[in-house]
């Protein structure tokens, strides 16, 4: 665990930080590869653009400080408004209505979900990295790959009682990373047998929200309701909305190229 990654003249330069630095330059650069590839280029993207960065950092801050006003009461505010603003979940959110403003306000009324799907994926994986570096890795764990955290650093990690007393924990942070990698490169493969606009970003969402929900049993995340996290009661909210998504798209075809087609047999007469 290295909670500040590097100095650099006297100043320290956190881990988290960096890593959410480096992954929305790393989201930006796969976003206009991909935009001259699909040459959908257009200047009315920019405030797209814009609004999913201010819409995703507001998001994320936001539900940070929700969070810690429902868990702690409102004397948390302040440091969940300057120290908090790593809810992915709340992130994802914002942004997305961001990009609905910066439509709006650039007069942009084409799908932008199939160039933002790969860059989303590509980003959160880049940024993930710093979590795995400053944060509670997860939940005790008798596995083999298990990791503990340095007795030096463990108190400088909040929420993190597996920590302090040495225990092995499951590197959930790792195996986010691990499944963003292989969800990049499964928009790739099949980014050009669907044809419906905005698609691809719909199956990136899907895929995600059930990994997520999946993997939390794996965070250090506090169970919140009937044992679930308070991301995993978010999901579920939300799941009924993308089913109800999923299922127009298939109805329509959309994934038709992608996925097996299911035909009933008939009988034969004679």
């Amino acid at each position: 665990m290295h909670p500040t990654l590097f100095t650099l003249g006297g100043l320290s330069v956190p881990s988290h930080e960096f890593f959410v630095g480096l992954g929305f330059l790393a989201g930006l650069a796969v976003f206009l590869l991909e935009t001259r590839r699909r040459r959908m280029w257009d200047e009315r993207l920019i405030p797209v653009v814009a609004g999913i960065v201010v819409g995703g950092a507001l998001g994320a801050r936001l539900a940070g400080i929700l969070d810690a006003a429902t868990q702690d009461g409102g004397g948390v505010l302040a440091w969940a408004w300057s120290e908090g603003g790593r809810s992915i979940l709340g992130g994802l959110t914002g942004a997305y209505v961001g990009a609905l403003v910066g439509k709006r306000v650039g007069g942009y009324s084409g799908r932008t979900g199939d160039l933002f799907a790969p860059a989303v994926a590509v980003g959160l994986a880049v940024g993930r990295i710093g979590c795995l570096l400053a944060e509670a890795p997860g939940r005790p764990t008798s596995l083999p790959w298990g990791i503990t955290v340095d007795p030096a650093v463990a108190a400088s990690i909040p929420e993190c009682p597996g920590c302090l007393a040495g225990v092995p924990m499951h590197p959930s942070f790792l195996y986010e990373i691990a499944f963003l990698v292989l969800a990049f490169l499964a928009l790739r493969a099949v980014r050009d047998r669907i044809e419906a606009p905005g698609e691809t970003f719909v199956l990136f969402i899907a895929a995600y929200a059930l990994f997520r929900f999946g993997v939390e049993f794996t965070r250090a995340n506090p169970p919140d309701l009937l044992g679930l996290t308070r991301s995993q009661v978010f999901i579920l909210v939300l799941s009924p909305l993308l089913a109800l998504r999923l299922h127009r798209g298939w109805r329509a075809g959309a994934y038709d190229r992608i996925l097996p087609t299911l035909t009933v047999p008939t009988r034969e007469t004679t």
